[in-house]
């Protein structure tokens, strides 16, 4: 057999094991980690967006957000190839998730709420095993409120005779709440922080993953969970 046919049949030892060109291309890891940036901050515009437009129906936008969080998670997972990123990118979820839904609401509040000093009358939940308290009130003009305040747990439970400032929602849209508990600029701050911790997560696990693409070890997920 002729010696330049030989040759052209012999394939090197090592080629099957080089990762293609395409797999380790550093354009192409820019280009998901920038999608993956993009998407996390749409979860957690999007799911803010939610829950300005299902005010009072806090599950609405919980679910959406939680379904998001998870998608953000998994997609992480893919682009790392690996998994301790993808457990701490939680902290900045939940960050993400509590700021999106209880921002819309408490800025509803401290917009257009009614601000009231008023006393505690009643205490649905007095003389039960029950932490689920609705507590009847009464304003100084000596009117109860038709409106329940509601307060789950039962620890630092505020008791009937208490005197409390409350801020609620004239159009009936958002559950009264005690007026040291709204702080929408806190919440909006919590959703920044957890979407930039995500950003921060997003651009190392890009570079990590392409080093490991690189490297050849990108090709067996569930080999590779735990490097």
């Amino acid at each position: 057999m002729p010696d330049g046919i030989h040759r052209s049949m012999v394939t090197p030892a090592d080629s099957a094991d080089e990762p293609s060109a395409e797999a380790v291309a550093p354009w192409k890891s820019v280009r998901r980690t920038v999608a993956l940036v993009a998407f996390g901050w749409a979860t957690a515009g999007g799911t803010a967006g939610v829950a300005y437009l299902t005010l009072g129906s806090e599950w609405i936008p919980i679910m959406v957000g939680v379904v998001l969080c998870l998608a953000f998670a998994v997609a992480l997972l893919l682009l790392h190839r690996a998994l301790w990123l993808t457990v701490l990118s939680a902290v900045p979820a939940l960050f993400v998730l509590v700021g999106a839904v209880q921002y819309a609401p408490e800025a509803a509040l401290e917009l257009r709420g009614v601000r009231e000093n008023v006393v505690i009358v009643a205490d649905s939940a007095a003389g039960t095993s029950s932490n689920n308290h609705r507590f009847t009130l009464r304003a100084t003009n000596g009117d109860e409120l038709e409106e329940k305040l509601g307060y789950d747990g039962d620890v630092w439970v505020p008791k009937v005779g208490d005197r409390l400032d409350v801020i609620r929602d004239p159009k009936g849209d958002v559950p009264m709440e005690q007026a040291d508990d709204v702080d929408a600029a806190g919440r909006m701050s919590g959703l920044i922080s957890g979407t930039v911790g995500w950003t921060l997560i997003a651009v190392l696990a890009g570079w990590r993953g392409h080093v490991r693409r690189r490297r050849g070890q990108g090709e067996s997920l569930l080999l590779q969970l735990a490097y």
